[in-house]
């Protein structure tokens, strides 16, 4: 039962936050680039400093998710990105720009005699991986798919040391408990997120709105967690002269049928995202990258 609650609360404070985890509108430039996953010598420790990979950035760019968003708090930015495979686990990097630590989630705020939610967002990243079916670089695209989702919170997951690991499906057919949209073609998109299953180490917290404490409450309090496999993903970010340092680390095979497995000598299609406070779909993305580990 409280592995149910908890997932309900995640479903309010990431799932609705994120109405597409990537585009809506897919941009038109770095259709397939690759990213060369790398044998590492040694494993990184992941802790957000990135002083223990050496020199083969990849540079991607992302771009608005939705073409002439003035709510787009992001822009087009270019992103560094290594990838590597040390043991039985893939490991991550990832450094892109920003002018400030975004790390508040809703916090309550006291308004006119009571506490009202308030607009902060914490910035966030997200991976996301193909897993059965057509990937698309756009969630509202006439297409039937399934990925395997990694978002990184900083107010929030990067707390407690991982990324939320997901499972999102997109298709044209008909789906109970599902989310609805218009693709550009005219047909209805359902799109169903979910959590994997576990603890997730964080809720929203519920203070009684009419009676004042603080000019100011924490919107998320933290729990026991996270644990199964909503926390496959080992995470740290770290903001430092004007830029979030992450790094994330997943076993390349959890042996979680909701999750990708990661194959040596194979390729597999996935995405990046940037979101600066966190915004839906008011967020920056990469076109669909293709993670290359042949060379292993």
């Amino acid at each position: 039962m409280q592995e149910l609650i908890l997932a309900r609360v995640l479903r309010t404070t990431l799932l609705v936050a994120t109405v597409a985890t990537m585009g809506l509108t897919a941009p038109a430039s770095l259709a397939g680039e690759t990213v060369v996953v790398s044998a590492l010598s040694a494993a990184p420790a992941v802790d957000g400093d990135l002083s223990d990979w050496g020199n083969n950035w990849h540079q991607l760019q992302v771009k608005p998710a939705m073409e002439g968003d003035d709510n787009n708090r992001t822009g087009t930015l270019t992103i560094e990105v290594q990838a590597g495979v040390a043991g039985d686990a893939v490991y991550f990097a990832a450094r892109w720009p920003d002018a400030k630590a975004d790390v508040e989630y809703k916090p309550w705020e006291w308004k006119r005699n009571k506490y009202q939610r308030g607009k902060d967002r914490d910035d966030m990243f997200a991976l996301r991986f193909d897993m059965a079916g057509d990937f698309n670089s756009c969630m509202i695209a006439d297409a039937d798919y399934d990925v395997d989702v990694w978002l990184w919170s900083a107010g929030r997951s990067n707390l407690r040391d991982y990324a939320t690991d997901m499972w999102h499906k997109i298709t044209l057919s008909r789906l109970e408990n599902a989310a609805e949209y218009k693709t550009p073609g005219g047909a209805t998109v359902y799109i169903q997120k979910s959590p994997d299953a576990g603890l997730a180490g964080f809720e929203n917290t519920r203070p009684n709105r009419n009676q004042r404490q603080e000019d100011r409450l924490p919107g998320i309090a933290f729990t026991d967690g996270p644990s199964g496999s909503i926390g496959d993903v080992a995470a740290k970010g770290v903001w430092r002269d004007g830029h979030w340092q992450l790094e994330l680390k997943r076993k390349l095979d959890t042996g979680h049928g909701d999750d990708v497995v990661f194959k040596p000598g194979t390729t597999i299609k996935g995405q990046i995202g940037i979101f600066n406070e966190g915004y839906a779909e008011h967020k920056s993305v990469t076109d669909v990258l293709l993670f290359d580990f042949s060379a292993l």
